[in-house]
């Protein structure tokens, strides 16, 4: 590093130390908790926090951002995981290796999407796509943790694992035979062999993948759903208990305080009680004690014959991965009036995952609420993320034989308030107000709530990764055949130069400083929502109105509706009055919809010429500059 880098880096260290630490206080309960949820244990969440939040903060490009596991990864990483485990075996030990490389795989095509300049081509995910995928995730965490916190295990119920010893046996002989095919002695006049090796299989062999079937077939939403009657069934009241215990500790100390994380709260009080009392509860899995070594493993076993069925997942990650993390690198730009390098971000974010993959991490992503935490608490620079996780280091030296004695249960009723958290409900409260643009015989459907939905039942009862590329192609296709449709209604219109409109010459040159004019040509949709959105760093100080001249404006899509409240919202919070000048009927009826119109533009605001808006403002607007 140069110096001047060094010293960008320790301008703020009072606020950057605050931060960091209590953003690393904030991601150790979330962090146990993924690594529980994903089958690798709780050390897999924790290694993934420590190596991710350092290395993406030192290489990244946004210098507030907190990285590490999120609910998003942590989906899509328990089915890349209970895959390759349930085809070795049921064994987490012969998996790990498969495992990691794929999450290594992930990280260095990260560092490729970021290498090509992919970060400026995120912005064009629709919002309904994004919207039913995070609501999807929601459910999915939120249904998978019932089955801990009634204290069931599908494993542990013998009545539940007997009935797969059948099909255990079948496939055991399954592979058998096929071992025998490839080895040439595999005939029909002899089965001796075959005989010989099914004579050794132990009582306990079949057992172990009987139980490996029986996780398997309740893994995911939909598996935890065939077993939640059995489950209910076989309550365990204690763990219950401890779940509904730590849930409502996260959820009510936020009404107190939010200085102080009221997941950590929740795992400290619920866990010193099941301790304190000696309860007889299910703990987690023990974290190994000691800094985390590299899994060599992941090299020396390497097989591409493991790995290749995984490699568009790794894509998957790697692309769900730079999502996430941009979108956190957005909100905190809003946070601090900054801007960051998204390229160089996402290589930040692969270098982290890369490197966490090497000593048996989970990958992750830029985190949404440690982030807005480190800000809040005064963190500005890189040096933050850097120290949460040396923070997250010092926690696992110092606390890790105590962290294992963390009842399972209180993971999984902090994973379900996360899972509450994570869901879109802004756009699933704005279904019922979408205009309905499609017809299908004689009823009419919204296109961006038909997109929503699809992607949210696909993802939460069939696939994540193909539910958000049918719903992209999805929303490609509505929104070439709407544009099409526009264009070709419009198509006698020549393009307007980006210089003053010929009747804007007579407006008055003394309110020129007070009044800011601003031309929208053409539609505005999730393609366009960036750039419009720098909108409000080109008025100038000195305007006290906006005028937005909407003539050309078709077409405006829901992710462009919400950008066009957003911009509202902050010149309001500013005192800038906003005038509509030909605001056409489409866009209209969206902003109606959610009351831009009349809660932030009202009607005496709106007008159908600029001749009528420049009569307003020369009664109105009084020179001051």
């Amino acid at each position: 590093m140069n110096n001047k880098v060094m010293k960008n880096l320790f301008s703020n260290i009072k606020g950057d130390a605050f931060g960091g630490i209590t953003a690393g206080v904030v991601a150790l309960p979330l962090a146990l908790a993924f690594g529980v949820s994903s089958g690798l244990g709780p050390q897999a969440g924790l290694y993934g926090a420590i190596f991710i939040s350092f290395f993406a903060a030192l290489f990244g490009g946004t210098p507030t951002q907190i990285s590490g596991p999120t609910a998003p990864m942590t989906a899509v990483s328990m089915i890349v995981i209970a895959g390759i485990i349930a085809t070795n075996d049921g064994s987490v030990e012969k998996a790990l290796p498969a495992i990691l490389t794929v999450f290594l795989l992930a990280g260095i095509m990260q560092i490729g999407l970021g290498a090509i300049g992919l970060g400026k081509y995120i912005r064009y995910i629709p919002y309904p796509v994004v919207s039913g995928f995070m609501t999807a995730i929601g459910l999915i965490i939120i249904i998978t943790q019932v089955l801990p916190s009634l204290g069931y295990y599908p494993k542990e119920d013998m009545t539940y694992v007997d009935t797969f010893k059948p099909e255990a046996e079948e496939l055991m002989l399954e592979n058998i035979l096929k071992e025998e095919a490839g080895e040439g002695i595999l005939v029909l006049e002899d089965f001796k062999v075959t005989i010989d090796r099914a004579v050794k299989i132990m009582p306990e062999d079949i057992l172990q993948e009987s139980k490996t079937l029986a996780g398997k077939n309740a893994s995911g939403a939909l598996g935890a759903l065939k077993v939640i009657p059995r489950a209910i069934k076989n309550v365990n009241w204690l763990e219950l208990g401890l779940a509904l215990g730590t849930i409502f500790i996260v959820f009510g100390f936020k009404k107190i305080t939010t200085k102080i994380p009221s997941s950590l709260v929740a795992l400290v009080v619920m866990s010193g009680i099941a301790v304190g009392f000696g309860l007889n509860y299910q703990p987690i899995e023990e974290i190994p004690s000691g800094i985390p070594m590299p899994q060599l493993d992941m090299f020396s076993n390497f097989s591409l014959g493991s790995v290749t069925p995984y490699i568009f997942t790794a894509l998957t990650l790697a692309l769900l991965g730079a999502i996430d993390s941009l979108l956190t690198s957005v909100v905190a730009d809003n946070m601090t009036k900054t801007k960051h390098n998204p390229n160089k971000e996402l290589v930040g974010q692969g270098i982290g995952n890369s490197i966490a993959a090497v000593f048996g991490g989970l990958p992750g992503a830029g985190a949404t609420i440690r982030t807005v935490v480190n800000i809040n608490a005064g963190g500005k620079t890189k040096l933050s993320g850097m120290i949460a996780g040396v923070m997250l280091l010092i926690i696992l030296l110092g606390l890790g034989p105590i962290a294992s004695r963390i009842p399972a249960a209180v993971l999984a009723g902090i994973l379900i308030t996360v899972g509450i958290g994570v869901m879109d409900y802004k756009g699933l409260k704005a279904i019922p107000s979408l205009p309905r643009d499609i017809k299908f015989g004689p009823i009419k459907f919204s296109s961006e709530v038909v997109i929503m939905i699809v992607v949210l039942l696909l993802s939460t009862f069939w696939d994540l990764i193909y539910a958000v590329g049918i719903g992209l192609i999805i929303a490609s296709l509505m929104f070439m055949k709407k544009i099409g449709d526009l264009t070709g209604e419009r198509s006698g219109v020549k393009p307007l130069k980006e210089e003053s409109w010929d009747d804007e010459a007579d407006f008055p040159k003394k309110l020129q400083e007070e009044v800011f004019i601003k031309h929208l040509k053409g539609p505005l949709f999730f393609g366009s929502t960036s750039d419009f959105q720098n909108l409000t760093l080109q008025i100038p100080d000195t305007a006290s109105t906006v005028i937005l001249r909407l003539g050309r404006m078709q077409y405006m899509d829901q992710s462009g509706l919400y950008a066009m409240e957003d911009m509202l919202q902050e010149l309001k919070a500013k005192g800038v009055d906003v005038l509509f000048v030909n605001l056409l009927k489409q866009p209209r009826y969206m902003m109606e919809r959610i009351d831009i119109i009349p809660d932030f533009i009202s009607e005496e605001h709106i007008f159908k010429s600029f001749k009528e808006c420049l009569s307003w403002i020369k009664q109105n607007i009084k020179n001051t500059h």
